[in-house]
């Protein structure tokens, strides 16, 4: 295992464990973040842990010209009164995430100090948000770290059935994106169309579009 300092460095990927830890500890700067996730890494930790960084093998990825749409999800993204907006309130649409438990973790691993890492990255131009919004009220949304032509997808919540769906839906019929790291497994993000690829594929796909 390794353990990480002040340099912004990281291990290669192929040294993760089984379960795809690579490192831990180093610091949540706008620097380590995006040089981790131009490698295909990112942290998830819970609060009172140290830092710990991924790199899954496989990889959860869609392909935008994949995305699945089914019948009954173009009747909603036809008739509902949701509203889709695109860095209106990345704040509030990152606080409402952290309130998301994360499947196989007991508490948010959304600390407070991960909020202020990536508004400060939004500010930066890194991090993008997509709300939803219903009677002027935000009920969806979701937020990740954007290279232009990759989308790393972080973390997405829901007040009212569906607005998260149409969220990221919308977003993509919207963007140019040409893959969306959706990072591990879930039903969800496989129903829309999202699928699970060898690590070194999706590392050649990240250096590819990444340049």
């Amino acid at each position: 295992m390794h353990y990480l300092n002040e340099n912004i460095w990281f291990p290669d990927v192929n040294e993760t464990t089984e379960d795809g830890l690579l490192a831990i500890g180093g610091d949540l700067s706008s620097e380590r973040l995006m040089y981790a996730y131009k490698h295909g890494i990112f942290p998830w930790f819970e609060k009172n842990q140290p830092i710990l960084w991924w790199s899954p093998d496989p990889r959860m990825v869609l392909f935008p010209k994949e995305l699945k749409v089914s019948k009954s999800m173009r009747q909603v993204l036809r008739n509902s009164d949701f509203k889709v907006t695109v860095n209106t309130s990345f704040n509030k649409v990152i606080k409402e995430c952290s309130f998301v438990k994360r499947e196989g973790q007991s508490g948010t691993w959304i600390t407070d100090d991960m909020v202020e890492a990536y508004i400060k990255l939004h500010k930066m131009g890194r991090a993008t948000s997509v709300e939803v919004w219903q009677d002027d009220i935000l009920v969806g949304g979701l937020y990740g770290i954007d290279f232009g032509t990759v989308f790393c997808g972080e973390s997405m919540f829901s007040k009212v059935s569906n607005a998260s769906k149409v969220g990221f839906i919308t977003f993509l019929q919207n963007t140019n994106y040409k893959l969306i790291d959706c990072q591990v497994y879930t039903e969800h993000l496989e129903s829309l169309g999202a699928r699970e690829i060898p690590r070194r594929n999706f590392m050649e796909y990240l250096e590819k579009l990444n340049g």
